[in-house]
């Protein structure tokens, strides 16, 4: 039998994920010189958790924060975030070929709302 991920596997690697990335972003506002654009609603990060792999700096846990302290200018900041974003969609399209076919709805909403995230973080770098 071929080794395969359940889509309860990526989600829960996302939620690390995400849990992080809310971190880094979180710490870079705080640390901000300027005004960024805040969350669209309360908990925006936190509402889009889904999945990662090891290797992905947000998996590991409190990973972004510590990426965020190292940041030092809103561009950078913006410029990993879109790295990040990137790097998510990459690792995600990657795994529908992990995941059983019924499981690839889960997958492609994932790849959805990170694009949608790569978006906004474009728009906001273009505003900077």
């Amino acid at each position: 039998m071929a080794n395969i991920f359940a889509g309860s596997e990526i989600v829960e690697l996302g939620v690390r994920i995400e849990e992080n990335g809310r971190d880094f972003y979180r710490t870079s506002l705080k640390q901000s010189k300027s005004e960024k654009a805040a969350e669209s609603y309360p908990g925006e990060y936190f509402a889009y958790m889904k999945a990662l792999s090891k290797e992905y700096v947000f998996t590991q846990k409190g990973k972004g924060s510590q990426v965020a302290k190292n940041v030092k200018s809103d561009k950078e900041a913006v410029d990993l975030g879109i790295g990040f974003e990137k790097d998510s969609i990459a690792f995600y399209e990657g795994m529908k070929k992990v995941v059983p076919q019924y499981d690839h709805k889960v997958v492609d909403q994932v790849i959805e709302q990170e694009k949608n995230h790569l978006q906004q973080l474009t728009e906001l770098k273009n505003s900077l």
